[in-house]
């Protein structure tokens, strides 16, 4: 805006990308909830727009449409839809429209106190509350107060994920060796644990390229062994995000007063079992792990509840738990992470 302020005289509406795709099928503008909430236009305490602070930006109001809860109706399709499609009685629904809204609704989770790891390319962290957690030390910790189904907050942390596993697999396919997954999580069990730990969400791990050579370089400027193997690549990895995970939990078990009972892991890393076992030993809590496909799941329960076909969450988490396979892990072997994750502090 600063650098083009001609495009607040020419744009008539604003919308994210799902409230676009609503709009192409039935012409009705809204914006839906928890997509709005990532994009710093919200106040987390009021769930509407933070009009003040819009203001102090010059941004006007009347680029804005109404706000939409997921598991809401937004309209029956066009008739220039109707005109492609056929006379179909099709209604359509806002789901939860941020990824891990939807994955968030679809954590098994019995009760209100949990925490969950939306686990992929990222590992989203958090618990779902009643009321943003605004604080000195939610800032200090660099946790972020999202919107998720029925105006619950989605208090969470942005960790690194599953992206040192994939691009080092990257790298080494360039360089001529094809691993399989499950034939680098295999070799990383068989390396010797915690010998090796970084900082997952240094950033000198984001970009693309070369990350086995850049774990060496971490490790070797951090007076480290050095890991040589795809194995002790991979160890380092998993033992670095169970770590990374610890510390996250222990921050939100500071900021909620109590202890979370259990962790639930949902999405594509649940597929890498030994990192939801290294998981469980960190954090001395256990970990259910599942389903993989939350983020769709989510999605679809969104749908049913709008169709009066589910009551509301807590009867859909009660369906995902006796529909998918829940895989129990229960910490053992915890006393050698107490003195991984001494050292693993003094990385931050």
């Amino acid at each position: 805006m600063r650098d083009s302020p001609d495009r607040f005289r020419i744009a008539d509406k604003l919308l994210f990308m799902p409230d676009l795709l609503n709009y192409f099928l039935t012409g009705v503008m809204k914006t839906e909830y928890t997509i709005a909430s990532t994009g710093a236009i919200l106040d987390a305490s009021t769930r509407n727009y933070a009009w003040d602070m819009l203001d102090k930006f010059g941004i006007p109001k009347s680029i804005f449409t109404p706000l939409a809860q997921p598991a809401t109706e937004v309209g029956p399709l066009s008739k220039q839809v109707l005109g492609d499609v056929g006379d179909i009685k099709a209604k359509v629904v806002h789901a939860a429209a941020h990824d891990t809204a939807s994955a968030v609704i679809a954590v098994p989770a019995k009760g209100d106190s949990f925490v969950y790891i939306s686990s992929g390319t990222w590992s989203l962290m958090g618990t779902e509350l009643k009321q943003p957690i605004i604080s000195a030390d939610s800032f200090k910790y660099d946790f972020t107060n999202e919107g998720g189904i029925n105006g619950t907050i989605r208090f969470l942390k942005n960790i690194m994920g599953m992206w040192l596993k994939e691009e080092s697999k990257r790298q080494w396919a360039r360089e001529g060796r094809e691993f399989t997954h499950d034939e680098l999580s295999d070799a990383a069990l068989a390396s010797k644990p915690l010998q090796s730990i970084i900082n997952p969400d240094d950033g000198i791990f984001s970009p693309p390229g070369d990350m086995p050579g850049r774990i060496r370089e971490y490790c070797k400027k951090t007076g480290q062994h050095v890991p040589e193997t795809e194995g002790e690549i991979v160890r380092c990895i998993f033992d670095s995000l169970a770590l990374r995970y610890r510390w996250t939990v222990n921050c939100i078990d500071e900021l909620m007063g109590h202890k979370a009972p259990f962790i639930n892991i949902v999405g594509g890393g649940t597929k890498e079992t030994y990192l939801c076992q290294f998981c469980a030993d960190a954090c001395d809590r256990p970990v259910y792990a599942g389903p993989t496909e939350a983020t769709a799941i989510g999605n679809l329960v969104s749908q049913l509840i709008a169709a009066g076909e589910l009551k509301d969450i807590p009867e859909a988490r009660h369906m995902i738990r006796n529909s998918f396979e829940i895989i129990e892990y229960h910490p053992k072997d915890t006393s050698i992470w107490d003195e991984g994750y001494a050292r693993f502090l003094k990385l931050l």
